[in-house]
């Protein structure tokens, strides 16, 4: 599977594997200046690397209408044109995804726990 999806000077995306998510909870933790994570941490999808390094990334969560959606946590090195452009591509990967977590809102919260008590323990 071909994970690169794209780069610019600076930044490169990509899908979020299981190696992956130890960095994005400590870059949360970090951003929140918190020792667990929480709901909002949700299902991380894509991210954004400067020098491989994860600057920031994209994940499912359920928002206020419990329907499924994304949030966008980044470090202090992601400036407002990288967001821009970061959000655009997370959009674009999150409207073509018709996998169980991005369309079922059951299944999402149900995995959302799961991963909260996984990395939690």
């Amino acid at each position: 599977m071909e994970t690169h999806l794209l780069q610019n000077n600076r930044l490169h995306y990509a899908e979020v594997y299981a190696s992956d998510i130890f960095e994005l909870k400590n870059l949360f933790l970090q951003k929140f200046n918190v020792q667990k994570i929480s709901e909002n941490f949700g299902i991380p999808f894509l991210l954004a690397k400067k020098k491989n390094t994860a600057v920031a990334f994209a994940s499912l969560i359920l928002n206020s209408e419990n329907e499924t959606d994304f949030v966008v946590h980044s470090d202090q090195d992601f400036n407002h044109e990288e967001r821009k452009q970061f959000i655009v591509t997370v959009k674009e990967f999150f409207g073509r995804n018709n996998s169980e977590n991005f369309r079922n809102p059951l299944q999402l919260k149900s995995n959302i726990e799961r991963m909260i008590n996984w990395l939690n323990d």
